[in-house]
């Protein structure tokens, strides 16, 4: 049984299910997730776009929902009764479904660890008592565990893998603009989230940048559990493209990006786009994260590199001013985007080999038998 809560976890459940098929080709597998994890052979009991919810306020509002959701996701547990059970990230309804499980004598590994080392520290005493194996997917955190006397695997982060066979199958840019009626002019690649609050919060802000460069085409990612007629609303008559199915390419293919944060600036920079980094969350739930968190930086780039590499505009610094600023950089100033990039080689190199899932099935398997 495998529970993913989000897009990103959907993404690389999908992979890890396809490893753990080969080596175990008569394995069952049920779970929470979404498209990706069922074309790779889930039997899915919930979709993660009824779980996704995101901040302290947005939470606060569907408990309800989210009480009813973890009431049958442990009934599923029971009925199922896996050989393990599989929780990636969604840490607050995850850890919860581990000390089921364990209550119930099943095996718990978990992959891709909540932030602990962001806010909540005291998580990890739950993790230690109710976690067999943790798969962590950034480098510093290998050390931050073995601080708090708990063994963790860091087997590389799986976006190398899904990039490399990204870049391996992916159209040509003149295939894509073709495609896409796309004429000659360079693009801007707007990344604004996968979850309906943060679409609502940023993209208004992101599209305004369609007024300052007519030499570029706009390029809105579109993301496909999301309804086409919210972005028609917030686009209205703005001269861009909205395309689904395609952010890779976007990111790709884009000489600059705006990218909401999240597991999307990552892929960014793997993809070698120069970007800048874009937050706004619910008032309230921005000023409980000011009081609990204590990172430095939000977005996956400069939190691995443990300094700034992208720049990041985040609640008020997310202005129409402050972000043309950071755009003209991206778009004209030679020096920043040969610094951007030469970041993006050394975080690349910290990120792993290829075969991280892999490696990580291998790991689950062996350590079952």
């Amino acid at each position: 049984m495998i529970i993913a809560g989000e897009a990103s976890g959907d993404l690389h459940g999908s992979h890890l299910v396809k490893e753990l098929k080969k080596l175990d080709p008569e394995g069952i597998f049920r779970g929470w997730g979404g498209n990706l994890m069922q074309q790779a052979g889930v039997e899915l009991m919930a979709h993660y776009r009824d779980m996704a919810f995101m901040g302290f306020i947005e939470v606060l509002f569907h408990l309800g929902k989210i009480r009813n959701l973890f009431r049958t996701a442990r009934k599923e547990l029971v009925l199922f009764r896996p050989d393990v059970l599989i929780l990636i990230d969604y840490p607050g309804f995850n850890l919860r479904m581990a000390r089921y499980a364990k209550e119930q004598g099943i095996r718990v590994c978990y992959y891709i660890s909540p932030k602990v080392w962001a806010w909540k520290s005291s998580r990890v005493k739950k993790i230690k008592k109710y976690v067999d194996q943790m798969f962590v997917i950034f480098p510093f955190e290998e050390e931050y565990y073995k601080r708090h006397g708990y063994q963790v695997y860091f087997e590389g982060n799986p976006l190398i893998d899904s990039i490399s066979r990204f870049e391996g199958n992916m159209v040509s840019r003149e295939e894509f603009m073709k495609r896409n009626g796309l004429d000659n002019r360079p693009l801007i690649g707007i990344i604004p989230g996968s979850r309906i609050q943060e679409v609502k919060r940023n993209l208004p802000v992101m599209l305004k940048m369609t007024e300052h460069y007519p030499e570029f085409q706009f390029l809105v990612a579109g993301f496909p559990t999301l309804d086409r007629d919210m972005y028609a609303n917030m686009i209205c008559n703005r001269k861009v493209h909205l395309l689904f199915d395609q952010t890779r390419e976007i990111m790709k293919f884009a000489k600059a990006a705006i990218v909401t944060s999240g597991t999307a600036t990552l892929e960014t920079a793997l993809l070698k786009t120069p970007q800048v980094v874009c937050y706004r969350a619910h008032p309230l739930s921005y000023l409980m994260a000011r009081m609990l968190v204590k990172i430095k930086h939000i977005s996956l780039v400069n939190l691995i590199m443990q300094r700034t590499v992208v720049t990041e505009l985040i609640q008020g610094d997310l202005n129409p001013e402050r972000l043309k600023q950071e755009m003209d950089l991206l778009l004209y100033d030679a020096a920043t985007i040969r610094r951007i990039l030469d970041d993006y080689e050394t975080l690349a190199s910290m990120l792993g080999e290829p075969g991280v899932s892999k490696r990580i099935a291998s790991r689950i398997i062996s350590h079952g038998t």
